[in-house]
């Protein structure tokens, strides 16, 4: 064997190895038939179609994040008006992207529209149909679809955080394609999503405010009536439990001041923890950023003796009395098992929703088909594979142990591959590992049809070998760009299974470019360079 030749020959075995190594190898050298098995089993991802799991679809309600914008105008707005003295009749939000501002003093119109065209450049404003002198401010369409976009982003941001900190494993979130609002959820391994859709949906959002009555009423009708019917300006009446967060005593209301002193923008960290006070129950331990700290703690420290609300997603928890300044560290109390205290530090932890989800569709896949899959997807490529190697051994005797070599590093390559960079393996993923063998018979034929045709033209054996390779050289590259071009397109549109097929048909036309071209070349080389140089080539 010459020194060229010894090379490519030990180049290919350590390929081999490291295949081999990256399949059974790890995470620990195997000691026993059984770890190896446990490797194996271990480095190969399932997809949700056949390892089972839980399939959702979530579509999010982007309109509520257009209306929320539309109601911090709409305050601003009259804060505004208020503020420089511009005398407007009754300020209308007529929809989420529409604001109604009826009777503007006709000697201060000119005021109004530069007020909206300097402080509200995301609303157009113009005459009111069948109003006199009002006018009607409309969201512009581009600010409108940024909203969408981004509500979009931020949706799939936080619940990939969630899940993520659910610890499951090869959670695959993403925007389905069917729509601009849906966000597809694969949860595999997860047979009961209850918990998973609880902390999914949780809204998350989290407000500190004053409490404005000392004592909560036991009815909203109870609070207007201790009012006079008119709630006081800039407060706000939300239900909850008690001042500790005991729900025994039932649903009770709180008057609140509207502007809450942080949020949950300003949290840094949050940890569940025991409550000291509340034996057996939880309690959620929250630190916040610098600048949060520096409004915390003079607001604190000016309201010592009066109740403070936590609020999260519009119900109040608990409405502690403040007792002494606190900056940037304090606690959430309410019944919290271990489990909801967790839930809720990790909720609080990956952010809120911009806007609320609805699930539009729920699907929960079996392990035991899965495992039918496998076995039948197994079954299928054995078969095709056992049927490829008896027809090229049999028409090209000899040479076709030489594309059986090559067909079984390919396939070695492909799956080790996936092993290594943990992709998934999908049931059409199995698909593509068969239309892999099917594309690499198809090199196979395509080099030795053009042996063959130089054979049969009178030339020598290696002359026929070196012209057979390059005449089918460029036709093998261009046909494995080709479906590599489909690959990527079903890649970049396709969703879970699709994309695993996609991903396997991939790595498969490339290690088949590597053993079809490379491999079985230096096989050839190696068996002419042990022949005579009468002897026929068996092909």
């Amino acid at each position: 064997m010459n020194q060229n030749l010894k090379w490519k020959a030990i180049f290919i075995l350590i390929v081999v190895l490291i295949c081999f190594y990256g399949l059974f190898g790890l995470p620990s050298f195997p000691t026993s038939w059984s770890q190896l098995v446990d490797n194996f089993s271990s480095r190969m991802q399932l997809g949700l179609d056949l390892r089972g799991g839980s399939h959702l679809v979530l579509q999010v309600q982007v309109q509520e994040a257009i209306g929320t914008h539309c109601d911090q105008t709409h305050d601003e707005l009259i804060d505004q008006l208020h503020k420089q003295n511009i005398t407007v009749g009754e300020v209308d939000r007529l929809s989420n992207t529409q604001i109604l501002v009826k009777n503007v003093t006709p000697s201060q119109t000119g005021a109004f529209q530069s007020l909206v065209q300097d402080q509200f450049p995301d609303f157009g404003v113009g005459p009111a149909p069948g109003e006199q002198s009002g006018f009607l401010l409309t969201m512009k369409p581009t600010v409108v679809s940024d909203i969408e976009q981004r509500t979009m982003d931020q949706s799939l941001d936080t619940i990939r955080r969630r899940i993520t900190g659910l610890g499951l494993k090869e959670p695959n979130v993403a925007p389905t394609g069917r729509g601009q609002d849906e966000i597809l959820v694969e949860l595999p391994g997860e047979g009961d999503p209850t918990r998973a859709k609880q902390v999914i949906q949780a809204g998350g959002q989290l407000k500190f405010q004053l409490v404005l009555d000392d004592n909560a009423y036991p009815s909203e009708a109870a609070a207007l009536a201790a009012h006079s019917g008119v709630l006081p300006q800039d407060s706000q009446l939300l239900p909850g439990t008690s001042a500790t967060g005991d729900q025994s005593g039932g649903q009770v209301w709180w008057l609140l001041s509207r502007a809450p002193i942080i949020t949950g923008a300003d949290l840094r960290d949050a940890n569940p923890g025991p409550n000291p006070q509340q034996p057996g129950f939880y309690e959620v331990h929250f630190s916040v950023s610098t600048a949060a700290a520096k409004r915390f703690g003079p607001f604190t420290g000016s309201n010592i003796g009066h109740r403070m609300a936590v609020v999260l997603d519009n119900q109040v928890q608990s409405a502690p009395v403040i007792n002494g300044r606190i900056d940037d560290q304090g606690e959430i109390e309410g019944n919290f098992t271990q489990d909801s205290a967790k839930d809720l530090s990790l909720i609080l932890n990956a952010g809120a929703l911009p806007a609320s989800i609805k699930y539009i569709e729920e699907r929960t896949i079996g392990p035991s088909l899965g495992a039918d899959s496998i076995r039948e997807g197994v079954q299928a490529s054995i078969a095709s594979l056992i049927a490829v190697w008896i027809f090229l051994m049999v028409y090209y005797r000899l040479s076709g142990i030489n594309a059986v070599v090559a067909l079984l590093l390919n396939l070695i390559i492909l799956i080790a591959f996936m092993a290594i960079s943990g992709a998934t393996l999908t049931l059409p993923g199995i698909a593509g590992v068969v239309l892999t063998i099917g594309m690499g018979v198809d090199s196979n034929v395509l080099v030795f049809e053009r042996i063959r045709e130089e054979l049969r033209n009178g030339k020598a054996n290696p002359s026929a070998v070196d012209i057979g390779f390059d005449k089918a050289f460029l036709t093998i590259i261009d046909t494995h760009i080709t479906t590599l071009v489909s690959a990527a397109f079903l890649f970049l549109f396709g969703t879970g299974p699709v994309k695993g097929f996609a991903i396997t048909l991939t790595i498969g036309l490339l290690a088949n470019l590597f053993t079809s071209v490379y491999v079985s070349r230096v096989i050839f080389d190696w068996h002419l360079s042990r022949m005579g140089r009468e002897a026929e080539l068996s092909i």
